[in-house]
């Protein structure tokens, strides 16, 4: 991490550790959209980070938005800091500027009621967009194109990930949208990957929360007389949780670094795949060290943990991505499996 990372990640982390309380978390969870803590974020311009400078964005690199990922993963934060980066990036790789407050980010896929752009108006579901009852703005990548949606007119049915984040079915009747352009280098296919690249991070975030909580907990809870810590079982299972949290964020590190090459496929597709495999894994032994206390709403593991569940699931889990690195590997060929293992 070079001296310029090092301090937008110290930023981010100061900032979520001071107004991401596990109060406001819950609130949120509630209803209660987190006003203070998004205002806050907004001020630092960390939301605009993958934006080029001359579409009035902060012209940062994939490792800066990963930074600040990872901080507000490791906090809980509630409200869109990954799909507001994201939607800015995607955009901004047209031309097309994002206006100002929270964004989403979604895909366009198929099915009977999958949505179709067509003479600048937008038809069809976009389901489970993340944060679509808070957000007023929408970037989809569709038909070829890069469309900034305004969702006002939008039918809405709520839904909700396990962690309470808002996954709202959003349904278009030949709105007009606001812009489309086309983007070289960048189709429906690659934006469900960047889509999984920022998941991955987010998990390697969290496991970093959880493993710390761990830890914590079983060098200060005692058993018998002695802290939990100190217990052979228990030191095997913080081990195993540390080898999961490694593996997840050295995974997730090289699909940052080879976002842009020719590796980029494969290195997300491991990441997520990766980092999907260590949330289940290391969720469930966070949740077994602390026993009963972690289950209780007034513990903030759970704020955490459930978060893991979800980003799991979205934009592809182990299966989906594990799948897809089969499929890569066997249409290259023997010859080319070492060659793309190593990145040659």
């Amino acid at each position: 991490m070079n001296e310029e990372t090092a301090l937008i990640a110290e930023t981010a982390e100061r900032l979520f550790a001071d107004l991401a309380i596990p109060e406001t978390v819950n609130a949120a969870e509630e209803g209660t959209w987190p006003a203070a803590l998004w205002d806050a974020f907004a001020e630092t311009g960390l939301g605009s980070i993958l934006v080029p400078e001359s579409l009035g964005g902060a012209g940062g690199d994939v490792a800066h938005a990963a930074a600040i990922l990872r901080a507000a993963a490791r906090h809980a934060v509630p409200a869109p800091v990954a799909e507001t980066m994201l939607a800015g990036w995607v955009a901004g790789m047209t031309g097309i500027v994002v206006p100002d407050g929270p964004a989403s980010f979604a895909v366009g896929r198929g099915g009977h009621d999958g949505p179709r752009l067509h003479d600048g108006r937008l038809t069809g579901c976009l389901h489970r967009t993340p944060w679509g009852r808070a957000v007023e703005t929408l970037v989809v990548v569709i038909d070829g194109a890069v469309a900034l949606v305004p969702t006002g007119d939008a039918g809405l049915v709520e839904g909700r990930n396990l962690a309470g984040e808002p996954r709202d079915d959003l349904t278009f009747d030949d709105v007009p949208v606001a812009a489309a352009a086309a983007a070289e280098g960048l189709d429906a296919v690659r934006a469900y990957r960047l889509g999984a690249l920022f998941r991955a991070v987010q998990i390697a975030g969290g496991l970093e929360r959880i493993l710390e909580m761990a830890v914590q907990y079983a060098g200060e809870r005692k058993q018998f007389g002695r802290p939990l810590a100190k217990f052979q079982a228990i030191q095997h299972q913080l081990a195993i949780l540390a080898g999961q949290t490694t593996a997840a964020n050295a995974a997730t590190d090289a699909a940052v670094a080879a976002v842009g090459s020719k590796a980029e496929d494969f290195a997300v597709a491991a990441a997520k795949a990766r980092a999907s495999e260590a949330a289940g894994e290391g969720a469930a032994i966070a949740h077994q060290v602390h026993g009963a206390m972690g289950f209780t709403h007034e513990h903030s593991l759970h704020q955490v943990t459930r978060r893991l569940w979800s980003w799991r699931e979205e934009f592809g889990n182990e299966a989906v991505w594990t799948g897809h690195l089969g499929r890569a590997i066997a249409a290259g060929g023997a010859d080319a499996l070492w060659p793309t293992i190593v990145g040659a």
